[in-house]
């Protein structure tokens, strides 16, 4: 029986003994579980993985094993289903809170409905809210943060930093009034210097700027500029960094640092998919990490009365997951081609409408994407999921030169959505772009282009500032996915759908 036991822990966390006892050593450990970019993923997605009462099993599990356990999340714990599109927040501060989350950080979907909304959740939260690179003196956001927290552990210190991103050009202008940037580096070394300086022994920065990303800093920018921070607990670029990974081609964790001492930098993917673990021995400052998939094996032990929380929001949830609209003859995973050039195609069909008159082209972001289209009925609710946001569609008139400009930068992001009748080939080293024409017709940089796009582009987000630039003639009354909603239902997507593109239409050579 006590086998039994014991395999059964095993089998859950990859850790855990089933019911032993604390060690004796426990006192020199601090264990941290840490979440990312979870996106409002309150239930299993479509393939059966993640759901938060499933990651409550897992988090209550390794509080009963050991004394130091805290439990952190790194940003964008909301947009991306209809729990966020119709309760704006609620349904995640109110299961995160119920989890016990000790710190949390600002993503950049935190500001998706703005400042207003943003500060009256977040004043509702329990755990211990970080920003040390936001100056939010004036805004509504003004006393909720503090730059840094210090945790005792035994005869040991922990220092904990947040680090954002700087909002300018990812955040739409107005729904961040008030946030002042700071320099992602500057600010964490002079904190996590100063937590030093104050006795800290350790020094953890909870980041939400990216592994490896080409705009602006990222947790290996930090990790290598920084000599005072120990461990990076990062999010925002969905990376699935799993130190037991093997092979050539796995994703560092282990990194140098500005002082040539070698740190750990962790992230869990997105979704909710996994739950990271960090076990830190705070004598010696060694790191064990791993990612412990979040799945079916433990539905047996989910939690009753948390599962309970979830009902009364989950009931209107599924009033609108269960409208019926029209039928999929197939799969539209959410990173394929095929997904990403049916809503370019859509956008510049409804683009023409819009103005009365043919548009030359689409733009159409990958972010903008949150979910994939199952085979088979299509509902409501998988619309809003999948274009969750609120966006309207626009048509600009645009000159060749801004659209060139603005190909370069969605080629630094490798590639990006087009209408059909663009093709785009830019160098996969330095980024250039090498041709680009519309119709087979090279971009003349002194003509001006009608562009069809979404409304968050044709402001200058996700970095594609040349589109603001542009001059807008037209605007949908209703955003995005209701106009999908109503084009799907009325059967005028069926031939795309039908006839899906699988090329890539922005390539590397």
């Amino acid at each position: 029986m006590k086998i039994s036991r014991l395999l059964l822990g095993a089998i859950l966390t990859g850790s855990l003994l089933a019911g032993g006892c604390k060690s004796s050593h426990e006192s020199e450990h601090l264990v941290i579980l840490h979440t990312n970019d979870t996106h409002s993923a309150i239930d299993p997605d479509s393939k059966g993985r993640g759901g938060i009462a499933r990651r409550k099993v897992l988090v209550d599990s390794v509080r009963g094993e050991h004394e130091n356990v805290m439990l952190i999340d790194a940003g964008d714990a909301v947009q991306g289903s209809l729990y966020y599109t119709i309760f704006g927040g609620e349904v995640e501060r109110t299961m995160m809170n119920a989890l016990g989350y000790d710190i949390q950080i600002l993503g950049n979907h935190e500001f998706d409905k703005g400042m207003e909304q943003l500060a009256k959740e977040w004043k509702q939260l329990k755990a211990t809210r970080l920003s040390t690179n936001y100056d939010l003196t004036g805004s509504t956001l003004d006393g909720l943060f503090v730059p840094s927290v210090m945790k005792q552990f035994g005869d040991k210190k922990v220092g904990f930093i947040g680090i954002n991103l700087d909002p300018a050009g990812i955040v739409t202008e107005e729904n961040y009034t008030g946030v002042k940037y700071i320099d992602a580096v500057e600010a964490a070394n002079a904190e996590a210097a100063k937590l030093k300086k104050d006795g800290a022994d350790m020094v953890i920065a909870v980041t939400h700027i990216g592994y490896d990303n080409e705009h602006d800093y990222s947790d290996l920018k930090l990790a290598a500029a920084s000599k005072d921070i120990d461990i990076i607990i990062g999010g925002h670029s969905h990376t699935v960094i799993d130190p037991e990974a093997k092979g050539d081609d796995v994703l560092k964790w282990r990194v140098p640092n500005a002082a040539g001492e070698t740190i750990s930098v962790v992230q869990t993917g997105s979704s909710g998919v996994n739950l990271g673990e960090l076990d830190i021995n705070l004598d010696t400052k060694e790191v064990k990490a791993k990612l412990i998939p979040v799945d079916s094996r433990l539905d047996s032990r989910v939690d009753a009365n948390y599962a309970a929380l979830i009902t009364p929001y989950r009931e209107k949830v599924d009033s609108i997951r269960g409208i019926e609209i029209g039928n999929a003859p197939r799969e539209f995973e959410r990173k394929s081609p095929e997904m990403l050039n049916l809503l370019s195609d859509f956008v510049k069909v409804r683009g023409a409408e819009l103005c009365g008159k043919p548009v030359d082209l689409s733009i159409m972001n990958k972010g903008g994407i949150r979910n994939s289209l199952a085979a088979g009925p299509i509902t409501q609710g998988e619309i809003i999921d999948i274009a969750p946001f609120d966006n309207s569609i626009v048509v600009m008139d645009i000159k060749g030169s801004d659209l060139l400009e603005n190909f370069g930068i969605m080629a630094a992001q490798d590639g990006n959505g087009v209408s059909g009748n663009v093709k785009v080939v830019y160098d996969p080293d330095t980024k250039q772009v090498n041709s680009a024409t519309i119709d087979g017709k090279p971009i003349d940089p002194s003509k001006t282009y009608r562009l069809a796009t979404i409304d968050y582009l044709a402001a200058g987000n996700d970095y594609m500032e040349p589109l603001s630039r542009g001059v807008i003639i037209s605007r949908s009354q209703e955003v995005l996915y209701k106009i999908l909603i109503e084009y799907i239902a009325a059967g005028r997507l069926d031939s795309l759908m039908a006839n899906p593109d699988s090329s890539n239409r922005m390539t590397s050579f």
